[in-house]
């Protein structure tokens, strides 16, 4: 049996908010008093640990992807060649355009002096 996309979809949405709820936060519902210094020094200290934690997975992260991307740098083999034409005259008179090639990094540096015949 062939179902649509579109129903199938329109099901895993649907199942999707029947098993979802909404939460409220009144003042009645809570068990604790968020004024008083207990719950107020655990909620802080909930604060920085949370801060801290995140900060030292989103470090390691960054020390992850720049070694990566160090790396993938590395064997880069990419060659950027820019060519200029040169005009010269050949003995017999006659004017032709000659390319010169010249390799240069990723930022058009040149990496090597052009080869002249």
């Amino acid at each position: 049996m062939k179902t649509s996309l579109p129903l199938c979809l329109a099901l895993v949405g649907a199942a999707t908010l029947l098993c979802t709820g909404c939460t409220s936060q009144n003042a009645d519902s809570r068990l604790t008093n968020r004024r008083q210094p207990g719950p107020a020094v655990g909620n802080a200290v909930g604060t920085v640990v949370g801060a801290v934690g995140s900060n030292a997975v989103g470090a390691v992260v960054g020390v992850g992807e720049g070694a990566a991307a160090a790396t993938k740098a590395t064997f880069d083999n990419e060659r950027r060649v820019v060519r200029t034409w040169r005009t010269e005259t050949t003995p017999d008179g006659r004017t032709i355009k000659v390319p010169v090639e010249v390799e240069v990094d990723e930022y058009g540096r040149p990496i090597s002096q052009p080869k002249t015949p």
